[in-house]
């Protein structure tokens, strides 16, 4: 299909001729649209529900404070944030929102738009109860950490085993003023002791139909998003900005994520079965040979990290 180009080229091609994108414009948000229809329940996301489940956190990027001074911090550090909404139906982020680091977290529930039935999974720092009150009238779903201050009324406890490791499953509503202003409605407490951590959750959801441990293990399913900002500072550093301004420093960010995108997409349709980071690598330093990509993709060997200095990539002899 790709013979004698070279790799950039065929890249190129790859993405022109692509019949999924349809006529969306080839953007990072269409690209996302392919990617997430590629990995759908390809992952170790066994629970079985109907509805969508998405993450919603944050992470921070750390920037030069001499040179980003708009972007002041904290403790004399300049940083911007990318808010992300993970789809874990195949761990795509399914949306994300670049700011400048000193924006609250929970803004991001502002601009998003909620999926009827889905289910949207948070830590503390997403609980606001206006902003919840307003996911339950758009008809989804969502389950968020408690504070150990809040304040509620239960009316009533449902059955539970707790050899689950679920100690309460409670209907509530809130006493506090304007928490109850907020959000009049009743809401779900369930109480879990994870014995791996010895530690001791409180969620709040407005889901009153699945049961108290799918709850529980659906909170477990954050962490995905903690291991995919990982993979991204690790994988797709950036080194050096070609701009300074906050508009070159969010296309920056959109070009890497986009660049996690695609390659996730050259994976699954070429079905090449190295791992994301290793096609990195040798995408990076392979992007003028004339080799048909597969071939290339296949055939490189990896060297053994030595001197605990980064992998280098060795070409195989065609």
């Amino acid at each position: 299909m790709f013979q004698d180009r070279y790799v950039f080229s065929q890249i190129v091609d790859f993405i022109s001729d692509y019949e999924a994108w349809g006529n969306e414009p080839k953007n990072t948000m269409a690209i996302i649209g392919v990617a997430r229809r590629l990995y759908a329940r390809e992952n170790d996301f066994t629970i079985e529900l109907k509805n969508s489940v998405y993450v919603l956190d944050s992470t921070v990027i750390d920037l030069c404070l001499a040179t980003f001074k708009w972007a002041y911090f904290e403790l004399q550090k300049s940083a911007v944030k990318i808010h992300t909404q993970l789809d874990l139906k195949g761990n795509i982020p399914s949306f994300f929102l670049i700011t400048k680091a000193k924006t609250h977290d929970v803004n991001f529930l502002d601009i998003l738009e909620f999926e009827k039935d889905a289910i949207y999974i948070m830590d503390r720092g997403y609980l606001d109860f206006e902003r919840l009150y307003t996911i339950d009238r758009q008809q989804a779903f969502f389950i968020v950490r408690a504070k150990d201050s809040l304040s509620f009324k239960r009316i009533y406890s449902n059955k539970i085993d707790k050899a689950t490791g679920v100690q309460c499953d409670q209907t509530i509503k809130l006493k506090h003023f304007y928490s109850q202003k907020h959000y009049p409605e009743k809401l779900r407490r369930v109480k879990y002791y994870d014995t791996e951590t010895d530690t001791r959750y409180v969620y709040l959801t407005n889901n009153f139909e699945i049961d108290a441990k799918t709850i529980a293990d659906l909170y477990k399913h954050r962490w995905q998003i903690e291991l995919f900002f990982k993979w991204i500072k690790q994988h797709l550093k950036i080194q050096i900005f070609w701009g300074y301004s906050f508009n070159a420093v969010k296309t920056q960010i959109c070009i890497a994520i986009s660049t996690f995108l695609l390659v996730a997409i050259i994976k699954k349709q070429m079905k090449i079965k190295r791992d994301l980071y290793e096609i990195l690598q040798i995408l990076q330093v392979s992007q003028f040979e004339k080799i048909a990509m597969q071939s290339l993709i296949s055939n490189v060997k990896l060297q053994s990290p030595e001197n605990n200095e980064q992998k280098q990539l060795k070409l195989a002899e065609f």
